[in-house]
Order: C-alpha cells, then structure tokens, then sequence
C-alpha cells in the first residue's frame, strides 16, 4: 500500500498551514478595504505559487509544492473535496420557492440574463475560435463554444447576496428580483456545465452516451428535488433533535453531500453536480435550522474555500499567461451579455430603466463561482491557461464593480 513518507506527511502539513495561515491574513486585512475575502485567497495564490514564490525562490516553492511524488496527490485530493464542499454551500444558498414568489420579472430577468451572454459567448467561440487559439475543428470548438458561453451566463450567488446585504437592498423588490434570478441562472449553468465536462470523458468505449447522460442528469435532478428532498424534510426534525447538536446534522449532511457527488461521478457526470444539487435540497427545506446552516457555512468557508482559491494561483503562473486580448474581450463579453440581458428581461417584466440596470449590473457580478467554473475547465483541458487567467480577472473585477455600478441605478 502507497501512504506518504515522514518527510511528505510534514511537507503537506507545512503546505495546508501555510495556507490557510497566510490566506486568513489577507483576507482579513482586505477587509479593511472592503475587499471580497476570495481576492485575498487568490492574492496568496498568487504569490505562493509560480508566478511570485516560483519566480524569486524556486526551491523554496518545489519544497512546499513539490509536483511529483505522492504530496501532489494528497493535495489534488484535498482540493477535489474543497470544490466539492464549495458547491454543496453554494446549492444550500439556492431556494426554488423563491424564484416562484418573484412572478414574471424573476422569470424574464433569468431567461434573457442566462440567454443573451450565453448565445453571444457561444457565437464568438463558434465564429472566431482563433482568438482564444482553439482548433477550428468540430468537437473542440463546440466542447469549448458550450463552456463559454455557460461561463458568461453564471452568477456568483453568494457575492451578491453579500453586495446586496452590505447595501441594504437584500429584502427589497430589487434585492429578490436579482437573488431569484441569480439562483436560475446557477442552477442551469452548473447543469449545462456539468453536462459539457461530461462530453470531454466520452470516449468510443463507453458505455454512456450523450443520451444517456442527458438522462441521468435529469434523472439525478428530479429525484434530489422531490422525492430526495421529502426524506430530507422528514428526516431533518429528527437529526436537529435527537442526534448530537450540532455535529449529526453535519456529519450526515456532508455524508449525503459526498454520497450525491459520488453518485454523479460514477456515472461520468462530475462531482461538483451531485454536491451541488444535494445542497439545494438541504438548503431548501422548511426545516434546516439557520444555526445548522451557518455551522456547515463556516466550516466550509474557512477551511476548505481557502485551500481551493490559495491552489488556483499555483497552478498558473498569471504573469506569463496573460493576454491583454483575450482579458478585454471577456470583460466586454462579460458586461454586454449579463448586463444586457438581465436589463431586457427586467424591463418586460415591468422594472423601471434605472432599477432594470440596477438589477443588470447586480446579476453581473460573478465572484467565487465563475473561478471554480474556470478551475474545473482548466483541469479538464477545456481551456488554457491564458483563457483560465481572464476569467479569473473578470471574476474579480466584475465582482468589485457590482455594487458601485449599482448604487448609480438605484433611486
């Protein structure tokens, strides 16, 4: 049996609390200047990885971040779960009934803000693959036309509840017309993409075909939502009051978490969609304490978040990798098609111009989410490294000018 040496088990232990250590600071210290928490994560990414430790102290670097041997591994493993548990927070973040409560403006302003920048990143993907320099030829231009435009749809759910509470708009019309359609727009999007990852492990053996994964997605999904999500209603009372507080609920919360993503992954749907959907159906139930879930939250946030955004920075150098082009044109792309769609379908369902492009810029903002999308990509061989930098550039700026933009819309 392969286990890590003495020398690799202090390696990794040096490496995770190095980490999380230094991450913390950053973020606290970006707080100050009203700073997303991820940008700090990322920042500490940055510098620990090869674009600034890689660079000045290259041995230093291949001893905390060693890339053969079993630490890798072991870290690949780590931030497998962390993305996983990310996506388990943010479906608990989701609330079909609100969506339904909204009435017709939830309903336009999710469609047109998922349909516009997804149809707009497709064509461009589609009509000009040599810009981001992808073969001109079917399957990869189509595998990566379908990402891209499902990466400019996506929302970034909890940033804008956090833009919105820092406002005090979270309970107003305006605050819920943009929270509702945020959880649609993550919804597909994560399905979409799931979907897309899937079609890049399809080979002539498999045993599942296109067909047959469009039919387990479907499948997965209706049966968390309904039947899952009714065991999980009546079987919640009883875990909150005769299970050890608060760690039953946690325990078989993430139980059923890593179980679902489990379940998606054997069938060559990534892991992320199991998780993902098992959050909606915890998080959606009447009877999930708020005190549970602020517990799983926090766990999730404070060690398993910053593991995965501190690993984006090592695994790119972003001073090499950028490409001034490719930035400008996902930024526009980003702001045309969110902004744009999510106005028109604002205005049909009866929004005033100023408050549909108060609602516009606040679906834009992208955050966490779009990084994870962009990860997932990368690892997957979707994309490459200068097309990954430019989402996470996007991810941030879009995230930082969200509420700003806002407050010039708003009466």
């Amino acid at each position: 049996m392969i286990k890590l040496a003495h020398n690799e088990l202090i390696v990794l232990l040096l490496s995770i609390s190095t980490m999380l250590i230094i991450s913390r600071i950053f973020a606290e210290l970006g707080k100050r200047f009203k700073l997303p928490v991820v940008m700090g994560e990322l920042i500490v990414g940055i510098i620990l990885g090869p674009t600034i430790l890689g660079m000045l102290y290259p041995d230093i670097f291949l001893y905390l971040f060693p890339r053969t041997g079993n630490i890798p591994i072991a870290l690949d493993g780590i931030f497998s779960l962390s993305v996983i548990m990310l996506l388990f927070v943010a479906g608990m973040e989701v609330q079909l009934s609100l969506v339904l409560k909204q009435g017709k403006v939830a309903v336009y302003t999710s469609m047109f803000s998922m349909i516009i920048p997804f149809f707009t990143g497709f064509a461009i993907a589609w009509f000009f693959p040599e810009i981001f320099s992808i073969p001109n030829e079917l399957e990869p231009k189509l595998l990566f036309a379908l990402f891209f435009g499902t990466a400019l749809s996506i929302s970034a759910l909890p940033v804008i509840a956090r833009i919105l509470m820092d406002m005090n708009l979270f309970k107003t019309n305006i605050g819920m017309v943009i929270i509702a359609s945020a959880m649609f727009n993550d919804l597909i999007g994560w399905l979409i993409f799931s979907f897309v990852l899937s079609l890049t492990n399809q080979t002539a053996s498999d045993h599942f075909s296109i067909w047959y994964t469009i039919l387990y997605i479907i499948g997965f999904g209706i049966f968390m939502l309904t039947i899952g999500k009714k065991i999980i209603d009546k079987t919640l009372p009883w875990m909150q009051t005769k299970l050890s507080w608060p760690g039953g609920v946690l325990s078989i919360s993430l139980g059923i978490c890593l179980l679902s993503a489990a379940f998606t992954e054997a069938i060559h749907i990534h892991a992320i969609l199991g998780a993902f959907i098992a959050g909606i159906a915890f998080g959606d139930s009447v009877h999930l304490r708020e005190q549970a879930r602020e517990i799983i939250h926090q766990f999730v946030t404070n060690f398993f978040a910053p593991l995965f955004f501190v690993s984006i920075g090592l695994k790119v150098n972003f001073i090499e990798n950028f490409d001034g082009m490719i930035v400008a044109i996902v930024l526009v792309l980003a702001y045309v098609g969110k902004v744009l769609g999510a106005y028109i379908g604002a205005r049909l369902g009866g929004m005033s111009k100023n408050h549909s492009l108060a609602v516009g810029f606040g679906m834009n903002a992208r955050g966490a989410m779009e990084i994870i999308l962009g990860t997932l990509a990368l690892n997957a061989g979707l994309i490459s490294k200068p097309i990954f930098v430019a989402l996470v550039i996007m991810a941030l700026v879009t995230s930082l000018t969200s509420g700003p933009l806002m407050r010039k819309f708003i009466d």
